[in-house]
């Protein structure tokens, strides 16, 4: 795991600073897959004197960040954590700030969204939201279902946990707890099927900010071999800078999903 200084580069510089590092990145060595879990919003909003809801406002740029520039590089895959089945232990008016600011992002986004060829999807109990949430994000799914370019997932109403739990009830639902049982069990790719995320490959590199040091409950079935980067800037701070140090950062490593460093293979 390797943590970042949060520092926040000023607009003036930032078109320089992106040139500079997306120069740096390999575009054949991508991360098939990158997930975020986006925090910092409440600490971004009491540093300057706010109410919690102005830091989730001001978090809405830095999502039109990381999509754009994950966009741009052609990066397969991203998953934003938006909302987790926790989070409704939060105060009501909050939770509804956070609901009426998701409609008003599709709402201003999706023509953009849809014009650059990125595919909107959602992962977790949808199903549970306000009937005009759901609206907004089936509105989103269906127009953009024909889409080629990036796959774009935001979790809401998401737990890892709760995921698994509905894989293993999905599993029971369709027979195949009894099939599994007369083959010898079931496999982890048959598992994976029934995830939320089937059919997508796995993240490669998941970012946390604000420099906390866990994973929330977040994709734990799939994020195995990930590659963790975490930085110390808030989420509302998180621009395109940021991505690409992550993605330059993940770049450097050896991934070596259990086996030997090359140094090591090279000895035996």
């Amino acid at each position: 795991m390797q943590i970042a200084k949060g520092n926040v580069i000023r607009s003036t510089g930032m078109r320089k600073k992106v040139e500079e590092l997306s120069e740096q990145i390999d575009r054949n060595a991508l991360p098939a897959h990158i997930a975020i879990i986006m925090d910092g919003n409440g600490r971004w909003a009491r540093k300057r004197g706010l109410p919690r809801v102005a830091g989730h406002r001001a978090g809405i740029t830095a999502v039109r960040e990381v999509v754009e520039g994950s966009a741009e590089l052609g990066i397969p895959v991203l998953t934003l954590y938006a909302f987790s089945v926790e989070n409704w232990k939060r105060p009501h008016a909050e939770v509804a700030t956070l609901m009426q600011l998701l409609k008003e992002y599709l709402s201003k986004e999706l023509d953009n969204i849809h014009k650059n060829k990125i595919q909107f999807r959602t992962i977790g109990r949808t199903d549970e939201l306000d009937p005009s949430v759901r609206r907004e994000l089936e509105k989103g799914i269906d127009r953009t279902q024909a889409n080629t370019g990036m796959i774009f997932n935001v979790a809401l109403n998401y737990g890892g946990r709760a995921e698994i739990v509905d894989a293993v009830n999905r599993i029971l639902r369709n027979g195949g707890g009894k099939a599994a049982a007369s083959n010898g069990g079931i496999t982890e790719k048959e598992f994976a099927s029934h995830l939320y995320t089937a059919g997508l490959p796995d993240p490669d590199l998941l970012i946390r900010t604000s420099g906390e040091l866990r994973i929330s409950n977040f994709l734990l079935w799939q994020i195995a071999y990930a590659e963790i980067w975490v930085t110390e800037t808030l989420w509302p701070d998180f621009a395109k800078p940021h991505l690409y140090e992550a993605i330059i950062a993940f770049q450097k490593r050896e991934r070596r999903y259990g086996g030997l460093p090359q140094l090591f293979r090279n000895r035996t």
